[in-house]
């Protein structure tokens, strides 16, 4: 069932709420939170499917909060609030309401938001794009305990992270950070089957991409050793490898879909890995709203502590004085700021 308001009140949707509810026979009990997604119009749609899948897994109030900008100096500051409320099938597992904004309701939209809210029920914000840069400190993000960005997103992913470091409150969070749970608990449980001590480590994958800058920094924070992050053709994370005592251990996904785990000693093991949908991410941050102390711990680590291969042209004129002077200075340059690596290269030694 579908109710569409112009020119409302926050009341007024309330109210629509209320009637929807009794005519179509679904209760407001057995929703667990309330989600508020902060976007534009361009990104509301695949917003609004990804909650609605989340929601089988935890059935929530979903808020979407759509600000239109007009071009129009008087439409501008005519203030205006349309509402789209959804309920029953048209809803997910939830209800849905999504809020069009215009003129000065854009700066008050927390005035708007904050009434619908479900009572006595955990709140989390989400900015599928353009996040605030500190999202604790937004209008509408001190309403959530939890905050959910999307580095991968930015027009500028890796300088996203230092940024990210930087206004780190607890309950902010990463889907970036949720795109490599898998291979954290990969990862992890290969080390508990050699009882070795790992010397060193490699993350290879995209350039730009969030994601294999968090596991690389995942790694230096935990195992305090160092790191090399390393770039490839993708898609996405391409391969771990990880230096012991006795010997490599090395988890390759050059598909994007199926890995395979090799140990010494030990048969090579096919493993799904496969990208994740925005959906399967977001149902997995809603799992848990308390602060998570791994996330920050690794964000605060630092992208610049990571440590990136020589291009191959330094590496070849070793033997000139500049060749030389090159090739340790571009060494020393974080991540983000270092031209294409050769993988290939990176990946024999």
């Amino acid at each position: 069932m579908k109710i569409d308001l112009t020119e409302t009140t926050a009341s007024k949707v309330n109210k629509a709420l209320v009637e929807g509810r009794r005519a179509v026979g679904t209760p407001a009990v057995g929703m667990v939170l309330t989600l508020v997604i902060v976007t534009d119009e361009e990104n509301a749609y695949d917003a609004l499917r990804a909650a609605n899948e989340a929601s089988r897994e935890h059935p929530s109030r979903t808020l979407v909060v759509v600000k239109r900008v007009s071009r129009s100096p008087r439409s501008r500051a005519t203030a205006r609030l349309d509402a789209e409320i959804r309920v029953g099938t048209d809803a997910g597992s939830g209800e849905t309401v999504v809020l069009r904004m215009y003129g000065e309701v854009l700066h008050h939209a927390q005035s708007v938001v904050l009434p619908l809210l479900l009572p006595d029920a955990p709140v989390v914000v989400w900015w599928p794009v353009n996040a605030p840069l500190d999202p604790a400190k937004d209008p509408l993000g001190a309403l959530g305990q939890r905050r959910v960005t999307d580095s991968y997103a930015a027009e500028q992913p890796i300088a996203e992270l230092t940024s990210r470091a930087a206004a780190y409150s607890p309950g902010d969070t990463d889907l970036s950070w949720s795109r490599i749970t898998p291979w954290r608990s990969m990862l992890a449980a290969a080390l508990d089957q050699v009882p070795s001590r790992v010397k060193g480590a490699e993350v290879e994958g995209e350039e730009f991409n969030p994601s294999c800058e968090l596991l690389a920094m995942w790694l230096a924070e935990r195992l305090d050793v160092p790191v090399t992050r390393s770039v490839s053709s993708g898609p996405g994370l391409t391969a771990v490898r990880m230096q012991t005592d006795h010997g490599d251990i090395v988890l390759d996904r050059p598909d994007g879909s199926l890995a395979t785990l090799c140990m010494e000693g030990q048969p090579d093991r096919a493993v799904a890995l496969k990208r994740r949908e925005t959906s399967e991410l977001l149902a997995e941050e809603l799992r848990r709203l308390d602060p998570d102390d791994t996330y920050a711990a690794t964000l605060k680590y630092g992208v610049d502590r990571l440590v990136t291969p020589a291009p191959e042209k330094a590496a070849d004129a070793g033997g000139s004085g500049t060749g030389s002077e090159d090739a340790a200075e571009e060494a020393g340059k974080p991540a983000a700021a270092t031209k294409k690596a050769p993988a290939k290269k990176a990946a024999s030694k």
